[in-house]
């Protein structure tokens, strides 16, 4: 894996008195250069875009059927809904059919076919969902966190979804992130959602790491974008079923498919 390297002046000659450097690190890992490592939630930390694929098949399949049109598959997760604020994956999915509803509000009943309601009406099944079946994160992110904890690289959460913090401390994840930008607090703050990179670049910001020295990690095509356009010094791509191919294509620098594959470059000695 590698990324780029920030061009710098030319050090000053060192006096002549001047004690001998320390010698570098035999064999650096792409992230020695950098200070933070910014995760999504959903399908990075935790298997919890399994709930959400179910919870807007149940939304849509219903819905879509009703109206006549091309039914909803898994490829329209993947394609109009992964990574995105929840309304603005309603609206992506409404508009790849051909179907006009009104925006509607926030507080909308879930009964009401509005954008907003029917944003609604699938929160109500994934809460559902994870409250009976709760959810555990992925071992091999688990280990990449702790490998770059242990090296002192700052840490946040940068989630489109309103329900990240319920999740966190459903897969006991809580208490390891001081830094959380979620949908909650894109919404309280007017900060757009992916894959504009403001959500990242918030979450840079908070933890005093400018993006160029920050690695984003994503699973979703929307999110990937976000961390190239904000500038960020590695996009690494999780493929959780979006395709390695395409992850490269809309911006990852590269892509693995567990993060757990990373942990020995992070955690051997030389």
């Amino acid at each position: 894996m590698s990324e780029p390297t920030p061009h710098a002046p030319a050090p000053a000659p060192a006096p002549a008195n001047a004690p001998a450097p320390a010698p570098a690190p035999k064999t650096p890992t792409p992230f020695d250069p950098l200070d933070a490592v910014l995760f999504d939630l959903d399908g990075v930390l935790t298997p919890t875009a399994e709930v959400h694929m179910l919870a807007w098949a149940r939304l849509f399949e219903p819905f879509l059927a009703a109206r006549g049109v091309a039914p909803y598959t898994d490829a329209d997760y993947f394609a109009y809904i992964d990574g995105k604020p929840r309304y603005a994956g309603v609206a992506s999915l409404l508009v790849s059919r051909g179907i006009v509803v009104p925006d509607g509000e926030p507080t909308d009943s879930p009964d009401l076919d509005t954008v907003c309601g029917l944003g609604n009406r699938k929160n109500g099944v994934f809460t559902s969902v994870l409250a009976s079946d709760g959810v555990a994160p992925y071992p091999g992110s688990v280990a990449f966190l702790d490998a770059v904890q242990s090296r002192g690289v700052a840490v946040a959460v940068v989630s489109s979804s309103k329900n990240a913090r319920p999740v966190l401390t459903a897969a006991g994840l809580i208490d390891r992130f001081e830094v959380i930008v979620d949908g909650v607090v894109a919404a309280e703050h007017g900060i757009a959602g992916k894959p504009a990179p403001d959500t990242y670049l918030y979450g840079a910001a908070l933890l005093g790491v400018p993006a160029t020295r920050a690695v984003v990690v994503e699973d979703a095509h929307s999110g990937v974008a976000a961390g190239r356009a904000g500038g960020f010094g590695l996009v690494l791509g999780v493929d959780r079923g979006a395709g390695h191919e395409e992850l490269l294509a809309s911006g990852a620098d590269v892509v693995v498919d567990d993060l757990g594959e990373l942990v020995a470059g992070l955690t051997r000695k030389d």
